[in-house]
């Protein structure tokens, strides 16, 4: 496994790529193999940590991946670390330059430096690929420029991924992906709810900065952690109109046809297909009806992945 560390840790010099790579979808993956081809230098990704808008603007659920989600995609890719840079409002503070000349140059040795081609940084994103080129005009350090990846619908981007998946679009979530959108968390007690309705669920405990797809019923996989097992589930994400419509939003998933004590374990839910929207019914019974009504259109759709 790839190494996942401080800029004190790094192993120099390194041929590098800074930004969030959050997603970690085509445009950056071409943007990871210029890193890559010098193959002369450690093969290094260097990214924020926290998210920069989580430190100025409090904003939550921001990234696609969380480090250690990253790790085994990263290594497939051929880089060998991940080095996170602590940001807090004194980073947010530094000048492009200083960013430049403290951190790629001095400390973390970069002899090749990939960045797209809308890459901005430093104090108020002042700070793009011409401050770079300046700052290494007169060193033997290599700038590498990736042109903005771009599709038949528009310009490839983690904001994009994250819109479609707000909106439960899986399908095109994913093909922009390349591959499933996973989150995982640990079950936790709930109130047993589900399990007096027939329907009992797992109600998990998810990082608050995991981005989630938008409310809604969804089909989804579920593995528990250490299995290879992929379960059929239903998953419901967000509150819980008809039980209480002032309970802050939860993620539930219920095993379809599985009977198993889950309490304490990690598990990962992989959402296939939005079923529904949320619905505030009149009773409890309405509501067992529907869970029976998405149990069995569920069903359909694992059958039809199976085919």
């Amino acid at each position: 496994m790839i190494s996942l560390i401080s800029p004190s840790e790094v192993k120099n010099p390194t041929s590098i790529a800074v930004g969030s790579f959050d997603g970690l979808h085509a445009g950056h993956r071409k943007l990871i193999k210029s890193v890559v081809e010098e193959n002369k230098y450690t093969p290094t990704i260097a990214s924020f940590w926290p998210h920069p808008r989580e430190v100025l603007y409090q904003e939550t659920r921001l990234r696609l991946d969380l480090p250690d989600e990253k790790l085994h995609i990263l290594e497939d890719l051929g880089i060998e670390q991940l080095v996170l840079i602590p940001f807090d409002r004194e980073l947010s503070k530094l000048s492009a330059e200083r960013f430049v000349k403290d951190i790629l140059i001095n400390q973390l040795q970069a002899k090749k430096i990939s960045v797209g081609a809308n890459f901005k940084f430093g104090f108020k994103r002042s700070g793009d690929i011409n401050t770079i080129k300046n700052m290494i005009k007169d060193t033997n350090i290599k700038l590498k420029i990736t042109p903005i990846f771009e599709d038949e619908e528009g310009r490839i981007s983690s904001s994009r991924i994250r819109d479609l998946l707000e909106k439960g679009d899986l399908k095109n979530a994913f093909k922009i992906l390349k591959r499933p959108y996973i989150f995982n968390g640990k079950v936790v007690k709930g109130k047993g709810i589900g399990k007096g309705i027939g329907w009992p669920t797992a109600n998990l405990e998810i990082d608050g900065r995991k981005f989630l797809p938008g409310e809604g019923v969804y089909a989804a996989w579920t593995t528990i952690e250490n299995s290879n097992q992929k379960i059929e589930s239903i998953m419901n994400l967000g509150s819980q109109p008809t039980i209480n419509p002032l309970l802050p939003s939860a993620v539930e998933v219920h095993l379809i046809n599985k009977d198993i004590n889950l309490y304490g374990s990690n598990l990962f839910v992989e959402p296939v297909e939005k079923l529904r929207s949320q619905i505030q019914f009149e009773n409890i019974d309405q509501l067992s009806n529907q869970i029976k009504k998405d149990r069995n259109n569920a069903l359909k759709i694992f059958n039809n992945y199976k085919q």
